[in-house]
């Protein structure tokens, strides 16, 4: 197993694809983003899909075991979110992915896999995907490659605080509607004392109220430390906000909350580290480590 060590220039990534299909043009313009970082790029992506997926189980589950297991592979970048990872979890060698040590970048369904890590032990990095690489502004991508490439904690994040107080613990979560996917699954992570984040995208406000009441009603939010909430892209209708249905489920929790915070998939989706320590506090989510 190679040393797990910040990435620098020549170092090799992969691009895999465990879940959804992806756009070849957008997916080049995001190779670009890390080429010019001086990477050096493996392609580990499905010779074609099979129906909404990116290709069939087998073939995503090996090229991803494959991108933890080549020795020279620094870090796996995930091309893209939509649906699949899910599919994968029960497949998937799970001592070999967490032998691997190397971070994923990814967000969206690539909860699914990031929920998983963290059961494990890993930490990974809450980010953009591939096709989003090539789109996001130069605050977003100096972020995540700062983190990627140093092991310092990234700056904080500012948000507007929603319910006021101080809580520290380990950052985890992710997609809603993909964590509460894995309710009553192996690969839930465990929120006691953690600082829990959220987002989510295309979903009505009375499906976010739906998931936010399974997931109380589920105990996994009884001892959560703090709550920080992200976007909530395109998740309001005639009947209102998803991002106030949000706060005020989660606000009953009595928990500090912060919100409007600038990850997942809006306009910027800045990195987080999946697993770090970290605290809420002033109106600002503080990481207390970095990925390394």
């Amino acid at each position: 197993m190679a040393e797990s060590r910040p990435l620098r220039a020549g170092d090799l990534v992969a691009i895999v694809a465990p879940s959804g299909t992806f756009p070849e043009d957008r997916l080049r313009k995001g190779e670009a983003v890390l080429l010019s970082r001086g990477y050096r790029v493996l392609r580990l992506l499905p010779r074609e899909p099979h129906r909404y997926l990116a290709g069939c189980d087998e073939e995503r589950r090996a090229l991803l075991e494959r991108a933890f297991a080549e020795p020279e592979v620094r870090a796996v970048f995930a091309a893209r979110g939509g649906y699949g990872a899910t599919r994968l979890l029960g497949i998937l060698d799970w001592e070999l992915v967490a032998q691997g040590r190397k971070p994923l970048v990814g967000f969206s369904d690539v909860t699914a896999l990031h929920a998983a890590l963290h059961v494990r032990g890993v930490r990974s990095v809450h980010g953009p995907v591939v096709t989003r690489l090539g789109e996001e502004p130069p605050d977003s991508l100096e972020r995540l490659f700062g983190l990627l490439e140093s092991d310092r904690p990234p700056p904080p994040l500012v948000g507007r605080t929603v319910v006021a107080g101080e809580a520290e613990g380990p950052l985890v979560g992710g997609c809603l509607s993909l964590l509460v996917a894995l309710l009553g699954t192996p690969h839930f992570p465990r929120l006691d004392g953690a600082i829990l984040f959220l987002e989510d995208v295309g979903e009505a406000p009375y499906r976010l109220d739906r998931m936010l009441t399974q997931l109380r009603a589920s105990g996994a939010l009884d001892r959560v430390a703090g709550i920080a909430l992200g976007e909530w892209a395109g998740c309001d209708d005639s009947t209102g906000q998803g991002g106030v249905v949000a706060e005020e489920i989660l606000a009953e929790l009595g928990r500090p909350l912060l919100a409007g915070l600038p990850f997942g998939h809006g306009a910027r989706n800045l990195a987080l580290v999946h697993g770090a320590r970290a605290r809420l506090r002033d109106g600002a989510l503080f990481h207390l480590e970095g990925l390394w």
